[in-house]
């Protein structure tokens, strides 16, 4: 798990971290660990973990990770990451610390949600009975005391614990804030209860404007309740949101092969990945991946590189072709020679490429977080000077404890909690009604400055199934003569092209037998059908003049023709495309009036690329076309570069890299699993205009958060010199805070009437389908 740098002098050793609460934790993380004599260390709190170079001869991985405990947290080494797919040893130790990690956060959630499920049960009548008079029966108070006590010893166990581990470190944060109002509420209401007239036999809770010298009847266990379960929902939420990158990388790893025909002293012996070696020579039987990156020696077949281009079209593989390992072998038997393994090959580039392009997408630090650290201390500030002035103006203690308790309630963070999670929550269950996924609130952050929008062609702007778009035929020949021809020869094939022409012969019940199947290389497929030789190929010679000339055109707009003859004879044209989903070009219209400008992406040929850009009025000078993925973020980097906030949609895995590197990824529904966990967004309905509702759905809730966040902190600013001067009752002043949740609750709540822009509204996202084909024309 440690892996020596030949370079240096120093040892790398990756750290899963646990328990960080916010980027301040991280941050924490990270001095400690680089105060350290001979540690360079970066902590990233999107993938709980730390990566650490350390000299051996000072330090060694157990300090590494008592530091990280000593500072408040738990640490476990993780093993090299990019390498476990290929290399022996890492992987298995790789996966049990993904498990521990896994498991480290699952434990996380449910000791959160077992927290909140407890709380909020305990919530209900403590809010209920505080708040309505006539619910308040015999000794009522104790009853509730009982219910709070628990609930702020349990429920708000995280927050306490988090709050000492900050004051023990000179910090203060969200959790601070907290602790601090509901152990305020707390101690006021025991002093009330045991000191004062609150705890007497059928007390009635009464409110007046001004604090009263007259005895204590206020208590706050409400405040308690409130403040503990709201934030105990926003947190469990928080943690679920999180570890995304690892599930990505998890995803993409798992697509390699897990072992080989290796031919060795002419047998085949299966042999686990790991062990290949450069030089190699295994076999590929059609259907089988390909286990690693190497060179065909013999043989010859189609390669389904869709993973790594995202294009449909298999790529013809003769002797000295290179092929890439997790490819997919189509048709023929080949032998491949190793030419690249280990960290070496492009898939683990690939998985270098997403963890790199997560790296740098930092996660934003939460606006109340940066706030919390200088409006806690001011708050207590303000709360002790009110204490002193009012005492030594001549007024009572009651007066006086009551105008600083005062002070502490009204700044109690119940709206400040609430702002957030009840926003979100309304706002991706909307999202999750209209076939959005949110991942969580750090993905808020980007679509507001978003001005770029890039879009990757196959199963995005297009449906990613080729279909027969046009069949022209010679003369003595009708197309639905050529169209049945062709299928009888291509039935017996899985090559996409010819499952189009297939399909398309089936939906017109035109298909015939052939027997006499024969490929050809660089030729195409030959059959006998009704005593006839026929042959779907590339052309062989000239082809007629209608036929060049529909040749010629399909191949103009990126589609891909095929010739069929007949005993050697000319008989016909079989285009076939990827076609364009119906809603791309509304889609680019409804991006370019949110602001967008829209870009296009892809693998495929230069004339593909620019047909598809005409067809849904993206510009030319805004296609890239015959890009790897590595090129992919490249791309997405120099728009970046030039100071564009970029969002990304893809659905493949060739796209997983460079969702990641945007600044707002959006995932096709219908895509890999990798592109999904690599996105902030993902469109389960798999149609592009969702992509323009998921930007204006997180511009709109991330508006809605701010506004709350506003209000929450502006009663705060008016009510506190208010309550300091002594002209509110700490019993009112939580009155006043309930109503600030009200108005923040009400104002999320009006999330539920976003609509999406095109018709597509129903309760539950659909299953994703082709979009309707073009007809098929002469």
């Amino acid at each position: 798990m440690i892996q020596t740098q030949p370079s240096v002098d120093l040892l790398q050793v990756d750290l899963g971290v646990t328990g960080m609460t916010c980027t301040s934790c991280s941050g924490r993380v990270e001095r400690k660990l680089n105060k350290l004599d001979g540690v360079e260390a970066t902590v990233n709190f999107a993938t709980e973990s730390a990566s650490v170079s350390y000299d051996p001869t000072k330090v060694d991985a157990d300090r590494l990770i008592e530091t990280v405990r000593g500072a408040g947290y738990d640490a476990f080494t993780m093993g090299d990451q990019h390498a476990s797919a290929v290399d022996s040893g890492p992987e298995e130790d790789t996966e049990v610390v993904g498990d521990r990690h896994e498991q480290a956060r699952e434990a996380e959630a449910t000791d959160l949600k077992t927290r909140l499920i407890g709380s909020t049960i305990l919530s209900v009548p403590v809010v209920a009975i505080s708040m309505i008079p006539s619910l308040q029966f015999m000794n009522w108070q104790w009853a509730l005391l009982v219910m709070s006590t628990l609930i702020y010893f349990y429920g708000g166990a995280p927050f306490h614990r988090a709050t000492l581990t900050n004051l023990r470190h000179g910090s203060t944060t969200m959790d601070t804030l907290v602790s601090l109002g509901t152990t305020a509420a707390y101690l006021w209401s025991l002093w009330a209860l045991f000191f004062g007239n609150a705890g007497h036999p059928g007390m009635v809770m009464e409110m007046s404007l001004l604090p009263r010298d007259d005895g204590m009847d206020h208590i706050y266990l409400e405040t308690i309740a409130v403040v503990i379960t709201f934030l105990l929902l926003g947190r469990w939420f928080e943690v679920r949101a999180k570890g995304q990158s690892s599930a990505a990388l998890k995803s993409l790893l798992d697509m390699g092969a897990k072992d080989a025909a290796v031919i060795r002293d002419g047998e085949e012996v299966r042999v686990p990945v790991s062990q290949l070696t450069v030089g190699d020579v295994f076999v590929v039987r059609p259907g089988e991946k390909i286990a690693t990156d190497g060179r065909v020696i013999e043989g010859t077949s189609a390669i389904d590189e869709s993973m790594l281009t995202g294009e449909s079209v298999p790529v013809e593989a003769a002797p000295g072709t290179p092929v890439t390992g997790a490819t997919i072998n189509t048709s023929g038997r080949l032998l491949v020679e190793v030419t690249r393994t280990g960290s070496e090959t492009t898939l683990s580039q690939m998985a270098k490429l997403v963890t790199d392009a997560q790296a740098k997408k930092a996660p934003v630090q939460r606006l109340v977080d940066k706030i919390s650290s200088v409006f806690v201390p001011t708050v207590i500030v303000v709360s002790i000077i009110t204490l002193i002035v009012h005492l030594a103006a001549g007024s009572g203690a009651n007066w006086a404890f009551s105008a600083a308790v005062a002070v502490l309630i009204i700044a109690c963070p119940c709206a400040l909690g609430l702002a957030t999670p009840t926003a979100l929550l309304v706002g991706t269950s909307r999202g999750a009604q209209l076939g959005l996924l949110i991942r969580g609130p750090e993905v808020l952050e980007s679509p507001r400055q978003v001005d770029t929008i890039v879009m990757d062609k196959t199963g995005t702007v297009t449906s990613g199934v080729m279909s027969v778009t046009g069949v022209h035929a010679a003369d003595g020949y009708t197309n639905n003569e050529v169209l049945a021809l062709s299928a009888a020869v291509e039935a017996g094939s899985e090559h996409p092209i010819a499952k189009a022409i297939v399909t398309e012969a089936e939906r017109s019940g035109n298909i015939q037998e052939a027997t006499d199947f024969d490929s050809t290389a660089g030729r195409g497929v030959t059959a006998t059908v009704k005593g006839h030789v026929v042959t779907v190929g590339r052309p062989a010679g000239q082809l007629p003049r209608d036929l060049t000339t529909a040749f010629d055109h399909a191949q103009s707009q990126g589609a891909t023709p095929v010739a069929v003859y007949v005993d050697d004879q000319p008989a016909g044209v079989v285009v076939v495309r990827d076609v364009i989903k119906d809603s791309s070009a509304e889609a680019v219209a409804q991006f370019r009036r949110l602001g967008l400008r829209p870009y296009l992406l892809t693998g495929d040929n230069a004339k593909a690329a620019a047909a598809v850009a005409q067809e849904v009025g993206i510009d030319a000078a805004n296609v890239s076309a015959e890009v790897m993925p590595q090129d992919k973020v490249a791309v997405i980097e120099k728009l970046q570069h030039e100071g564009k906030k970029v969002a990304m949609v893809g659905d493949g895995v060739n796209d997983a890299a460079a969702l990641a590197q945007a600044d707002l990824g959006l995932a096709m529904g219908a895509g890999t699993d990798v592109a999904i966990e690599a996105s902030d967004i993902t469109l389960m309905n798999n149609d592009l205009r969702s992509a323009g509702d998921a930007i204006r759905l997180s511009r709109r809730t991330l508006g809605t958060i701010k506004g709350n966040l506003f209000w929450a902190f502006a009663y705060n600013v008016v009510l506190i010199p208010v309550a300091a001067i002594g002209f509110l009752n700490p019993g009112l002043a939580g009155i006043a805070m309930g109503f600030s949740s009200v108005f923040v609750v009400s104002n999320s709540l009006t999330l539920r009437r976003f609509k999406s822009s095109h018709d597509n509204t129903s309760s539950s996202p659909q299953p994703a389908r082709p979009s309707v084909r073009q007809p098929v024309t002469a």
